[in-house]
């Protein structure tokens, strides 16, 4: 009945055709609460008229020009406002479609600014396991996520690992955060010096990691010991921020609560929050002005960077976080459902751990509660409780391998900036015997 290559080729998918705030209402009239704004998106819910008003303005003036040729009012004004939300020093914008388009162009751009100033060799790139920069052959390859990379990896450029900042799994029981947050950033010192610092282009990093482990918050002083390491060899630092920014943790980059500021970060998902597909590189003044003493341009361009529509829709976005005081919002409304998972899960024998910052919360699953055992990846945990929650009508956004890369399992929830404390309590009263459900399920066909 459908000419869609949907992602699962052989289940059938309901209707969407409504939004009402944080809600979606398929064709049967059903409502759903959409606990992560589809994947981290749709951060003013599903019904911000003043976007659409937007929209629909700009695209009656001036849709489209292609971007080699024009600049637009609407993609200046984008640009100044973005950079006006962000942290000093991060001060040039490259607009972009998406995530993965835009992080590989921050690949690229890195390339290119080591060739500027006289080191070709400077090519390799190091991340972190338990990652996930994109679903492109250049951010795929710096992703840590053994699932996503196993079909492609003969297609994939060499790129380095270290270990992720997963406190709830390795840090030691007699190290403070602190030092384990210094353990890490030796390591990654070690691997530098390994490579050869000259040979190292950049370290590639999401500031809270995403849907691959569930919500990690960094430790502590980590990405400032991180970032000393980064300037110590003349390594880039490039943070994803295509989940957790554009005020997902509370505050508009989340690098900000780590004190630090990257040479590159990338935004993305809740940039448009859904209305339109939009994304953006941000850059450096050290950055720009090595490539405009250069060659005076950038190798790297898609036919639809600089949307004027798309740009109108972000700054409206924009426009609305800051007048309806959100950030302020995602703060006291993400301590308060994190407080309501720890009351009603955080004794529950199968959670091992409720993390995150903002409203950018993830919730660990383990078979057994004091050895942190997670479920087999045969059990398919995740998508059994991705099922029990939507018959509850809850949308959430289960994922697996959280553990070890194969094994484990977790939910993230990343809720629209617009909820309150009512829509809290639904969504730990509908996650709570969705747990349950789906652990039962499992245990059952076991």
């Amino acid at each position: 009945m459908t000419h869609i290559m949907h992602r699962l080729l052989n289940t059938p998918y309901p209707v969407a055709v409504a939004g009402d705030g944080p809600y979606l209402i398929d064709a049967q009239g059903k409502r759903y609460i959409d606990s992560a704004s589809g994947a981290g998106v749709s951060c003013l819910g599903h019904s911000a008229h003043k976007i659409s008003e937007a929209i629909a303005h700009q695209s009656k003036k001036l849709a489209y020009v292609y971007n080699a040729y024009f600049t637009t009012e609407a993609l200046e004004t984008f640009a100044d406002k973005l950079v006006a939300m962000t942290p000093p020093g991060l001060d040039w914008v490259f607009p972009g479609s998406g995530g993965s388009e835009s992080m590989d162009g921050a690949l690229k751009l890195a390339l290119q600014y080591h060739n500027e100033r006289g080191e070709p060799q400077r090519r390799r790139f190091i991340s972190r396991r338990q990652s996930y920069h994109g679903c492109a052959i250049g951010g795929l390859a710096i992703s840590g996520n053994q699932i996503r990379r196993m079909l492609f990896e003969q297609f994939l450029p060499e790129s380095h690992f270290v270990s992720p900042c997963y406190e709830y799994r390795d840090r030691s029981v007699d190290e403070t955060p602190e030092a384990y947050g210094a353990r890490l950033a030796q390591e990654l010192n070690a691997q530098i010096e390994e490579l050869g610092p000259d040979t190292v282009a950049a370290f590639v990093a999401e500031t809270v990691v995403g849907a691959t482990a569930g919500c990690v918050p960094p430790v502590p002083g980590y990405f400032k010991a991180i970032a000393e390491v980064c300037r110590k060899h003349g390594v880039l630092l490039i943070l994803d921020e295509i989940l957790s920014g554009c005020g997902r943790t509370g505050t508009y980059l989340s690098c900000e609560q780590d004190g630090v500021v990257p040479d590159i970060a990338v935004v993305a998902k809740g940039l448009g929050a859904g209305y339109q597909p939009i994304s953006a590189i941000l850059v450096s003044n050290g950055v720009v002005d090595t490539i405009a003493r250069g060659r005076g341009f950038f190798f790297h361009g898609h036919t639809y960077n600089g949307h004027a529509t798309a740009a109108a829709a972000a700054t409206a976005v924009i426009d609305t976080v800051r007048s309806e005081n959100l950030l302020e919002n995602v703060q006291a409304m993400g301590v308060r459902l994190r407080e309501a998972l720890r009351d009603r899960l955080g004794q529950h024998p199968h959670v091992g751990d409720i993390r995150g910052r903002g409203l950018l919360i993830g919730v660990e699953l383990v078979a057994d509660r004091e050895t942190k055992t997670p479920f087999s990846a045969e059990t398919m945990l995740w998508n059994t409780l991705q099922k029990t929650a939507f018959a509850r009508g809850l949308i959430c956004y289960p994922g697996f391998g959280t553990a070890d890369g194969v094994n484990g399992d977790h939910v993230l929830l990343a809720p629209p900036f617009i909820i309150n404390e009512t829509h809290v309590a639904e969504i730990v009263d509908k996650l709570a015997p969705s747990i349950d459900e789906a652990i039962a399920a499992v245990r059952k066909a076991a």
